[in-house]
């Protein structure tokens, strides 16, 4: 292993007096071999069009339990973003081992994520163990550990910090005292004891998805007792929340700000105006409409004047439940008023949507959700199937198809769904025919698509 004094010494930052040289090492003999990264190709998706891009990532992974089961960031899953070829790679050079990764199901109360190890045998891999203690004072020093840029061939490595600042509200939270490189972030975090007491951490800014607990743009210690919860009883395979999990009101809103109150002469207190009322919805059938500005949901002010507290009211009405009543205090005209309303179920997102990839033409389609129809304001009669994605050099790109495009018939074979153009799909592959024409609407105009498939290479 790479865990020789001359390596230690080698990438060790400034010390000080508080860690001993052979503290140190022990710790890092201890703890480098379970610490890992994590390579992952990273799907994003616009909301308002269902046009997907790609990147490739990677992460600092933390073995924490023998059986494969490694604790890495929580930006790995933020809104509208999925991860998919994950792959952990653990040690260094020719002892180097690699393990596809399944994600868990994401952890609403801290910004960490794990992933299951997949392999034919039982694993038995190092792993950390946490301490339960939570004695950290005010400029204690703790030790990082992580790992080195690719630059530096992800060497493994220390940095020394302190507790800047203990924050005690909503709960307790320890700050770090300087900057940290993206290649401790999920790494260990040692006491002068040699306790292993948490790991290095970033909240999710609200825009990013973050939840009440936010506190992000800082370098934080969290604590063993944020997650140890998780590594005892993790959070399961197939433990997928789906839409019907979360409640929906049926409205978009934008930020009072302080422009905004003054020209409708409001007070200067923040909340959110409706802009758009979906229909049908909850909304809808509680008198809501459009202008109208809310200041209190189920008896949670609403104080909003940025953008990115939207997405804070959207968290709380989807975790009110479906099927309860709510009782929200708006604005209508400058006046106030208190309506009621029965939180249905959300409508499947972008997200969320059924898709199908054709092996044949290059096309990825998705079926066309609510927030999609809202964005694209089309009607309930535009029927049809949206473009996702297109495959470099297949018929369909030579087509000048592009993601976004609404594929309403294929083939002459009328589509209104993922399964109706699977099987126009599969119509046309039988019959083969030299060209095949696609009616589709791009933006608010419609037309025809020639596709010249190459049968003598799907045959």
């Amino acid at each position: 292993m790479w865990n020789s004094l001359l390596l230690l010494s080698a990438v060790l930052t400034a010390t000080g007096d508080f860690f001993s040289q052979a503290a140190l090492e022990r710790a890092y003999n201890d703890l480098t071999p379970a610490i890992g990264i994590v390579r992952y190709s990273l799907e994003i998706t616009d909301p308002a069009s269902g046009e997907v891009s790609r990147r490739d990532n990677n992460a600092l992974g933390l073995v924490v339990a023998p059986d494969g089961l490694v604790m890495a960031l929580g930006h790995m899953v933020i809104e509208n973003t999925q991860p998919f070829n994950i792959v952990f790679t653990l040690g260094h050079g020719s002892e180097e081992r690699r393990f596809d990764a399944t994600l868990l199901k994401k952890p609403d109360d801290v910004n960490v994520v794990f992933l299951r190890l997949k392999s034919d045998a039982p694993l038995d891999l190092p792993y950390v163990r946490f301490s339960k203690a939570n004695d950290l004072a005010l400029a204690a020093p703790v030790a990082l550990f992580g790992r080195l840029g690719d630059t530096l061939d992800f060497v493994h490595a220390i940095q020394e910090a302190r507790i800047a600042a203990i924050l005690e509200k909503p709960r307790t939270t320890y700050c770090l005292d300087q900057n940290v490189r993206f290649g401790y972030v999920g790494g260990p975090v040692i006491d002068t004891a040699g306790r292993v007491v948490g790991v290095v951490g970033f909240d999710l800014s609200r825009a990013e998805g973050g939840d009440v607990y936010s506190r992000s743009g800082h370098p934080l210690l969290y604590q063993a007792e944020l997650f140890q919860k998780y590594i005892d009883n993790p959070p399961s395979l197939t433990e997928e929340q789906s839409a019907e999990d979360y409640a929906w009101l049926g409205v978009f809103t934008q930020p009072l700000t302080d422009d905004f109150a003054e020209y409708w002469g409001l007070p200067k207190e923040g909340g959110l105006i409706v802009s758009t009322v979906v229909a049908p919805s909850p909304a809808v059938d509680a008198g809501l409409l459009p202008g109208d500005v809310i200041i209190d949901f189920d008896g949670t002010p609403i104080r909003s004047k940025l953008d990115s507290d939207v997405l804070s009211f959207t968290k709380l009405v989807r975790e009110a439940g479906p099927g309860r009543e709510v009782t929200i205090r708006i604005l209508r005209d400058g006046q106030p008023r208190e309506i009621r309303a029965r939180l249905g179920v959300r409508p499947r997102t972008a997200r969320d949507a059924g898709e199908y990839e054709d092996p044949v033409f290059g096309l990825t389609v998705r079926e066309i959700t609510t927030d999609i129809r809202i964005a694209l304001n089309l009607s309930e009669d535009v029927q049809g199937v949206i473009v996702r994605r297109v495959r470099s050099g297949s018929p369909a790109q030579l087509a000048n198809m592009r993601p976004g495009v609404i594929i309403m018939s294929f083939g002459d074979y009328p589509v209104s769904t993922v399964d109706e153009f699977r099987e126009a799909v599969d119509k046309v592959v039988a019959r083969k025919p030299a060209e095949v024409s696609i009616f589709a609407r791009v933006g608010p105009a419609t037309g025809f698509f020639r596709l010249e498939p190459r049968w003598q290479n799907n045959q």
